[in-house]
């Protein structure tokens, strides 16, 4: 609108001035002179008018759809998460290809398994010379920007400003790495995120569409809550899963031998905030020297969140099932508090961009690093290809061009977030990224399109190592899932998620099965033909 009121005044004072007894040839140049100021207007229309999107993706690390209300949780309530649900569309069906922080964020930024990326593990650094989405994002016109968790050890590549945590990060008063320079900030480090992210909207090129990478440490263990939570949910009972005290019958030896028992593994200091316990490892000690490095408010304050609590802890001398359902009750609060200061900050964002007509042309994008265990088979982390710590949330709000409120059962993966984005932005998506582009199923109001993906493929590599989680491969279908364990063990696992949607039983000697075992395992190779996954093709047969 300003474009065309500005031509109207120019118009009209070029009329009103000029003689028409002058030549034919003057009044041509005036017209010309005209056409080329319009030209100027058009041309420095900002690109939220021109049409370009914004996009910020906002990713937290451990994150679970049964801790978000936008997917019905009964345990929580997320409402600036649903704000982007509600405005756009919520992918019911959302994997990941390896559930390890990592070489997540990895297949993120290549749309490339973990073994072409070359991350298959936390332990190896991330190649940050080759493609990766926001490079393409970049080289086309964006600024870009990353904020907060990293953990790719590698700096940051393909962005124009980056001020990342070092490693896992800290809750209270953490260290930032801003554009290589490393500084401790005192403050939560939620908060702190978000203002880093909000400081550089607010200095950014307004000619310029942006992408900014929004990336939060919570609600990754230890679970410290902000100030902001630390007594929330103290008068309530959370529910526990009704698989808390599985005994793995039916079940083969990476369920059974796993380190991931809320129970067995948690740690007094480090995990339960008995902050006065014994320390019995280096974590726990980790831990009080984390309370070293808080201001003395902050140090007050959280201590004195804990103490009561725990002193009744004490007096009860609790012990089976009922320390068990203690330990239960007091990590799933912690980390509830902990999502809870996600999704006041992720308000705060929200509210940035409606306050500066940012809105309607800026693409948001929610999703986790991987799902969580939250007391499901007994267990917290993630690592396994079952269902809680395999799919993860992912809401895509578009106002300006995605329909509101809508619902997807369409198979997308975490190889998909890239070429969504860039297919949006209209950059080519290089051919050997091995994800989809996202955009035809919001185009299509979440339904299916003609040739969509009907199956998933899944890697996980780290072991030996923290949690003891075997290796193991596998194929998800809309009705079944397949696992191969191996390396140690030659072990697999079948099950029929319509008639056993909690995992409790394989039915991999089933008879009734074989068909479907058969079926399986053809789509198993074809798939890791697709994928080049070459390291794992050779081992597939062992069970025909």
């Amino acid at each position: 609108m300003k474009s065309k009121a500005k031509f109207h005044l120019i118009n009209k004072s070029f009329f009103s001035s000029i003689d028409f007894r002058v030549s034919k040839f003057k009044f041509i140049g005036a017209s010309l002179l005209v056409f080329l100021s319009l030209i100027t207007v058009n041309c420095s229309t900002p690109p939220e008018e021109a049409g370009k999107p914004n996009i910020i993706f906002i990713m937290t690390d451990d994150h679970t759809i049964q801790a978000m209300s936008a997917y019905g949780s009964v345990i929580n309530k997320t409402p600036n998460m649903d704000r982007i649900a509600n405005t756009g569309i919520r992918f019911n069906n959302a994997f990941v290809t390896n559930s390890i922080c990592a070489p997540s964020r990895a297949v993120i930024l290549t749309s490339k398994f973990s073994h072409i990326n070359g991350v298959l593990d936390n332990a190896q650094t991330f190649d940050g010379t080759q493609q990766t989405f926001p490079k393409l994002l970049q080289k086309t016109g964006y600024q870009t920007a990353m904020v907060g968790k990293w953990h790719l050890k590698s700096e940051p590549t393909g962005f124009d400003y980056w001020n990342i945590l070092p490693g896992q990060g800290l809750y209270y008063n953490p260290d930032f790495i801003e554009m290589g320079e490393r500084k401790m900030h005192e403050g939560y480090v939620t908060d702190l995120t978000t203002d880093f992210a909000l400081d550089w909207l607010e200095q950014r090129d307004e000619e310029k569409p942006f992408y900014l990478m929004l990336h939060h440490k919570a609600p990754h263990r230890n679970w410290m809550p902000g100030p902001d939570h630390l007594s929330m949910y103290d008068d309530e009972e959370i529910p526990m899963p009704d698989n808390f005290f599985d005994d793995y019958e039916n079940r083969g030896t990476a369920s059974k031998t796993q380190e991931m028992s809320i129970s067995e593994i948690m740690f007094p200091v480090y995990d339960l905030k008995l902050l006065n316990a014994e320390p019995t490892n280096g974590n726990d000690e980790f831990m009080l020297k984390r309370l070293e490095r808080m201001t003395p408010k902050q140090r007050n304050d959280f201590e004195n969140a804990y103490r009561e609590k725990n002193e009744a802890f004490a007096k009860a001398n609790l012990k089976g099932e009922e320390l068990a359902k203690w330990k239960y009750q007091r990590y799933i609060k912690d980390y509830l508090r902990c999502v809870a200061s996600v999704d006041d900050n992720i308000g705060r964002v929200l509210d940035y961009l409606e306050q500066n007509g940012l809105r309607e042309n800026t693409i948001i994008v929610y999703t986790s690093d991987q799902g969580f265990y939250l007391g499901e088979h007994g267990w917290f982390d993630k690592r396994f290809m079952y269902e809680e710590s395999y799919r993860t949330p992912l809401l895509i709000s578009y106002p300006e061009k995605v329909k509101k409120g809508i619902d997807s059962d369409a198979f997308a993966m975490n190889l998909d977030f890239g070429p969504t984005l860039l297919d949006y932005a209209g950059v080519e998506i290089p051919e050997d990224m091995q994800g989809k582009s996202l955009k035809e199923i919001l185009d299509n109001n979440g339904n299916e399109t003609k040739g969509w993906r009907q199956s998933t493929y899944y890697h996980y590599f780290e072991y030996p190592g923290v949690h003891a989680v075997k290796r193991h491969y596998g194929v998800r279908t809309k009705r079944y899932k397949l696992i191969h364990f191996y390396h140690d063990i030659d072990e697999w696992e079948l099950y029929d998620l319509e008639k056993d949607p909690k995992e409790m039983n394989n039915v991999i000697e089933d008879l009734s099965y074989k068909e479907v075992k058969m079926t399986l395992m053809k789509e198993l190779k074809e798939l890791q033909i697709q994928y080049q996954d070459s390291v794992s093709i050779n081992s597939v047969t062992s069970s025909d």
